[in-house]
This record gives structure tokens, C-alpha cells and sequence, in this order.
């Protein structure tokens, strides 16, 4: 990003040195480090490196490191098809990325949108999909599946539930956030005081409209409990990620990519044409 806002080479050379990826094991392929969560943004880094590389296509000495970039972020994507079985997936459709963990659904909506992103790119490049192995696969994979996940996480599910608070009619009602659960009465509340609002069954007083709370278990099961933080709890991480992926779903999306707009800070990566001669006099 750096490198982008201002121009300077230097930055551009610090991603691409070898030594950086491989300290990070950036290219150490497994199923922890595919998905962009809270503590790994590798996924997000190597997509926005392969952007470099498929809108400019700076060349040497920087092809090296950015064509394993790419190379991983098109793995990256295969891994997200069902087909692959790379991940599990829940009898309703949504891909388990933290192995049937808790609060499954911020690292889902991440790879929905660096998945629906990929896309924008190929088609903004004029290319009209990757390969994940000898199979071809169309940029609309990755949009078929990053809305088949958003769509599972507004209510196409087999509760037919909502994990957006105040989306649609039937969403969570005892979500596991102080500022929700603890009624404004003017009260001042200690850190320990504050639990006798977390353990009453009561719906939340106050509706965090917006909010994605952590979602249902490995069987497509969620449990409205306040106490249960693993199925109740919104995060940042998680609702900046809803975010991004339902922008990137919108029917604007990806056709309005501007090839150049995000280079505008950097200069020419060519040295330019000499200028003609002066005309000719006799």
C-alpha cells in the first residue's frame, strides 16, 4: 500500500525480496494460513502483490517473487471450491475454514471477498479464469461462491437465520456484547456488575444493528445464547470483512475497477520513448 500511495521503488522492492516471504512461509502451503483472518493477512498481501503483476507486469528483477505470489493466490482460490475438498463443508453449504472452530463466519466472509476481488481482477485484465491444476475454472466460480456463502449468512440456511443482527425477521436476539446486552438506565455498571445482564435470558435491550455475530457450529446448529460467546459474538475483524464482501457482491462490483486509478502514485516502471527528431531542413 505504501508503495502504491507514494511511488517509491523502495517499498516495491522490500515485498518482492525473497527473504521476506520466505521469513513469513508465506509460500508454505496449508490450510491455516489460506484464509485471511485477525492474525494473518498473508492471503490479502499476496492478492494485492498479484494485482501488481497483472495490471503492470513490472518484469525483472521483481517477476521472480511476484509470479509465487500469484501462483499462491490461485491456490488459494482452489481451495475454496467444494470440489477440492480441501475444507470441510456443513451439510447447508458453508465452508468450514477454521476446521468446525468457533465464530466460523469472519474468516468465511474474508475469503468471499478476496475471492469476489480475484475475480474483479481477471476481468478488469481481460482474463477469463485460472487454473487449479489442469482444471480451468471461470472468474464466476469465485463469485457463485462467494454469494452462496454471503447468501447462507443472511438466511439461506437450514434455520433459515440471519447472522447479520437486524437483518431480515428471524437473527440473533441475545448477542454477547455489553453495549447490546446492558440496558441504558443510567446506571453505572462495574466490569463485574455487568454479568447479570450476560446471564439473563432476556433479549437484548439495545438491537447492534449490523453486527455479524460468530455463527453456527460444524452441523449448521446455533445456540441464541448470550453465555456462549462462540456462537453469539460480533467482531471487528468479522464485520470488516461482512463489509467488504457484501461491496464486493453489489451490482457495480468489479465494473468499476479502473486498471490504473490505485497507480496513480507510481511512476512510469519503463523508461519513456526519445522524442522524434526535429523535421529534416535542407
Amino acid at each position: 500500500w505504501l508503495y502504491y500511495a507514494t511511488g517509491n521503488s523502495s517499498y516495491s522492492a522490500l515485498a518482492t525480496n525473497p527473504g521476506i516471504p520466505n521469513h513469513a512461509k508465506a509460500f508454505r502451503m496449508n490450510t491455516n494460513t489460506s484464509f485471511m483472518s485477525w492474525d494473518n493477512k498473508l492471503p490479502g498481501a499476496m492478492l494485492l502483490m498479484t494485482r501488481l503483476r497483472m495490471f503492470l507486469n513490472p518484469g525483472y528483477p521483481y517477476e521472480r517473487t511476484l509470479i509465487q505470489y500469484h501462483n499462491v493466490t490461485g491456490l488459494n482460490m482452489c481451495s475454496y471450491l467444494q470440489e477440492f475438498s480441501v475444507y470441510n463443508w456443513t451439510q447447508g453449504g458453508l465452508i468450514a475454514l477454521n476446521n468446525g472452530g468457533p465464530k466460523p463466519l469472519q474468516y468465511v466472509v474474508n475469503a468471499a471477498f478476496l475471492a469476489n476481488l480475484y475475480a474483479d481482477y481477471m476481468n478488469a485484465t481481460g482474463v477469463p479464469g485460472w487454473y487449479c491444476g489442469s482444471y480451468f475454472f471461470s472468474s464466476s466460480t469465485l463469485r457463485n461462491f462467494a454469494t452462496s456463502q454471503i447468501d447462507y449468512i443472511l438466511g439461506k440456511n437450514p434455520l433459515q437465520m440471519s447472522y447479520v443482527v437486524g437483518f431480515g425477521d428471524k437473527y440473533p436476539r441475545h448477542v454477547h456484547h455489553r453495549g447490546a446486552s446492558i440496558p441504558n438506565d443510567r446506571v453505572k455498571y462495574s466490569c463485574t456488575g455487568g454479568r447479570r445482564w450476560r446471564d439473563s435470558p432476556k433479549p437484548n435491550p439495545n438491537i447492534l444493528v449490523g453486527a455479524m455475530v460468530g455463527g453456527p457450529n460444524k452441523l449448521d446448529k446455533f445456540k441464541d445464547d448470550r453465555k456462549l460467546d462462540r456462537y453469539t459474538e460480533p467482531t471487528l475483524a468479522g464485520n470488516a470483512g461482512l463489509v467488504a464482501a457484501l461491496v464486493s457482491l453489489t451490482k457495480t462490483a468489479g465494473s468499476g475497477v479502473n486498471r490504473n486509478l490505485i497507480f496513480s502514485g507510481v511512476p512510469p516502471l519503463y523508461t519513456p520513448s526519445p522524442p522524434p527528431p526535429a523535421p529534416w531542413r535542407p
